[in-house]
């Protein structure tokens, strides 16, 4: 059934991939919106479960929904190819294994409209699904901030962050400056502060209104040296692009408080890395690539690469150390 909406205000891209326990909550919780003129893109990444029917199931039953099928890409790949297909002035994206509130929609149109803004942004809880509690995220601001204020928040990474999903955008800020997300773990950091470089105006909701799913397949759960990796390649990213911008030496503070928690974070996932393969050997080797290669990317000298996650490797895995003299 094709998407019967004419002239929807805002387009919500939905990734979806092996995530039949979820999708039905997602997709019920956004038909529940109180702001009605939107169209979802649901696109369907290969999924092998029963997502599929699922989406088949709500293009049936609803006229604003639009379900694209891809062989199987990643996440990247399905959130660029919804963002090919969007009509909306505004564009959301939400994860298909989360959910959202009654006024998700409301509340940020509201916000990015009422305030002229580019970008509105809100908060979230955790939910933890396995004993079912929330826990709303901590650290929070309201108002509304210059491009300068709002991006020295996002390389802070703190209360506002590099995540897509608590947003609404103009969609104008991708399509005019040619932003699609890279194929990568972590490319939601890669890529929010080349979309807030363009932003004139970012306002922040102190409301939580989204629910984040913390579960066992998420990403940070299922931490690996590939990850670890593009972890250090998204933070060395925002460093290149800050640089191309002409920007980097306005925001080198900021850029460094970046830095040194995802140095942080990085020898975390490192022990997390080691311990879940039960050989902490190697470990050490590993943490002190991660603190050269951030040193390295936060140094003086300027870094000059194309806008790519094609940086070298900087993480083994333990099975590697064993087999390689470091």
């Amino acid at each position: 059934m094709p998407n019967l909406i004419k002239d929807p205000e805002i387009s919500i891209v939905i990734p979806v991939y092996n995530v039949e326990r979820f999708l039905h909550k997602c997709l019920d919780t956004l038909e529940a919106q109180t702001y009605r003129n939107f169209e979802i893109i649901a696109v369907n990444d290969g999924s092998p479960d029963k997502c599929p029917e699922i989406l088949r199931e709500f293009e049936k039953k609803y006229e604003n929904i639009t379900v694209l099928d891809q062989e199987n890409q990643g996440m990247s790949a399905a959130r660029n190819a919804g963002m090919a297909v969007a009509r909306g002035k505004y564009l959301c994206f939400v994860d298909s294994d989360d959910y959202v509130a009654p006024t998700y929609l409301e509340e940020l149109y509201n916000a990015v409209t009422q305030n002229e803004a580019d970008i509105a942004c809100c908060y979230y809880y955790y939910h933890f699904v396995n004993s079912d509690l929330l826990y709303k995220y901590p650290f929070r601001c309201e108002g509304v901030y210059s491009r300068g204020q709002a991006l020295t928040k996002l390389l802070h990474d703190t209360q506002i962050q590099s995540l897509v999903w608590n947003k609404i955008y103009r969609r104008s800020l991708f399509t005019e400056n040619n932003i699609t997300f890279p194929s990568m773990a972590f490319e939601d950091m890669a890529t929010a502060n080349r979309v807030f470089a363009h932003a004139q105006k970012v306002v922040v909701v102190n409301k939580a209104l989204y629910y984040y799913n913390q579960q066992n397949a998420s990403t940070l759960a299922t931490i690996n040296a590939a990850k670890i990796n593009d972890f250090i390649r998204a933070t060395a990213m925002v460093r290149i692009n800050l640089e191309n911008a002409g920007v980097y030496k306005d925001y080198e503070k900021s850029y460094h408080a970046l830095s040194r928690k995802t140095c942080l974070c990085c020898f975390y996932y490192v022990l997390k890395m080691h311990y879940r393969k039960k050989s902490m050997k190697g470990s050490l080797t590993n943490m002190k690539r991660v603190a050269r290669a951030i040193r390295h990317y936060a140094g003086e000298e300027a870094v000059e690469a194309p806008i790519s996650c094609k940086l070298p490797d900087v993480v083994d895995t333990p099975e590697d150390l064993k087999r390689n003299t470091v």
